[in-house]
This record gives C-alpha cells, structure tokens and sequence, in this order.
C-alpha cells in the first residue's frame, strides 16, 4: 500500500468518525479545500478520501457541485434497518454455533464495557462499546462474506445507530437486550439468539422514527 493510499485510508476514517458523531451532518456540503486545511494535506487524498466515502455510500459526489454527506430519508432508513436487523440475527445464530471460548470471553468482555457506560449514563462510551459487542457476534459467526457485508451496512448506519441512543431509557433498555443475546449465544442457542437480535436492531429502526417525530429542540439536544 503507498503512502498516499494509507494517507487516504486514515483521512476517510477520520472524516467517517465525523459524519458518524453529527459533526458533518447529511445534507452537509464538504467543502475540499476546507477539509484539506482542516487537515493540514493537499486536496488529493481528500479527494481520494471522498471518493472512498462515497463507495460505502456516505457521501453523495455531484458533477461540477462537489461532495455532500449522504441524506437517507425515512422509507429508505426502515429498509436498511429490516436489512440490518436480518444480517445481524444470520450473525447471532451462526456466532451460538460457532464461537470459540476465546471469543465468548471476548463478548462478554464487551457486554462488561457496556454495562459500565449504561450505568455512568454515558451514550458515546455505550456507543463505542457496543460497537465492540456488535463486531464480536459478527466475527463470531465465522462467515467472512456475512461479516463482510454486516460491517458495511453497520457503517451506513452509523450515525442514525448513535442518535437513537441518545432516547430516553435507551441505554438500559439497549443493555437488556444484550444480555438476553449474550445469554442465547452462551448457551448455544441459535434461533432465540437470531430472534433477539433481529428485535434489538429493529427496536433501534423504531427509536430513530420515534426521535424523528420528536420536537426539533429535543432532535437538536440529542445531537
């Protein structure tokens, strides 16, 4: 790999950890020139940056307008969320066959972290820990082309994921949850595990239109 392709690789996921936490908003425009002094580089690997970003769906490139962070609408955020919800319950009922006892260890160790922000009352530290939990079940199923696939739409909706923990109870409702999947997984049961899953990301779907059809100050605060 060339230095101006790892350049561009680390400024893509600088700007993804941007537009995941709310500091680029979809519908935003992003400016190359902005983002290269923002940055301190030239506009070449924001460019390459951006187009990376646009490959996964992130952001829009428009002749001759430039680059906007992607605007997913509602009936387009229910479908991916239904998607979602199908790739990560294949995930959990392959993962309670197919996890080693490391990798148990490993999500247990995550389901520790999470419990831990839930009940410092920190959603960005749940958000990360979570994220952790959630690749665990992934690897777990030791399907490359289903991790593959659950790790990019996971990325698309990243920041709506991260919004909707910020309703109200939604943290330890979230851990709940976990733990019932951490409990199915451990006991090598596949089909209650697929089925929680399933109703965990769905119940995220939900939380977002439910933030969505709060008041715009409410929306404004959450962000």
């Amino acid at each position: 790999m060339t230095n101006m392709t790892t350049h561009s690789a680390t400024l893509r996921e600088q700007i993804e950890e941007m537009i995941a936490v709310g500091q680029f908003k979809p519908g935003q425009h992003l400016d190359e020139t902005e983002l290269a002094t923002r940055f301190g580089v030239s506009r070449t690997p924001i460019r390459e940056a951006l187009i990376q970003l646009s490959s996964m769906g992130l952001v829009v490139i428009r002749p001759r307008r430039g680059a906007i962070v992607a605007e997913l609408g509602p009936q387009q955020l229910v479908e991916m969320f239904e998607v979602m919800s199908e790739l990560e319950s294949t995930c959990g009922r392959l993962a309670a066959r197919r996890m080693t006892p490391e990798e148990q260890q490993a999500l247990l160790a995550a389901h520790q972290a999470c419990q831990a922000a839930m009940e410092a009352q920190e959603p960005d530290t749940y958000y990360y820990q979570n994220e952790i939990f959630h690749e665990a079940i992934y690897a777990g199923s030791h399907n490359q082309f289903l991790i593959e696939q659950t790790r990019a739409l996971y990325r698309r909706l990243r920041p709506y994921r991260r919004l909707q923990l910020r309703v109200r109870n939604r943290l330890a409702n979230s851990y709940n949850e976990h733990e019932g999947v951490v409990q199915a997984i451990l006991a090598g049961d596949g089909e209650l595990a697929a089925r929680l899953l399933r109703e965990h990301v769905m119940i995220q779907g939900q939380r977002f239109s439910d933030l969505m059809a709060s008041p715009p100050q409410l929306r404004q605060d959450a962000a």
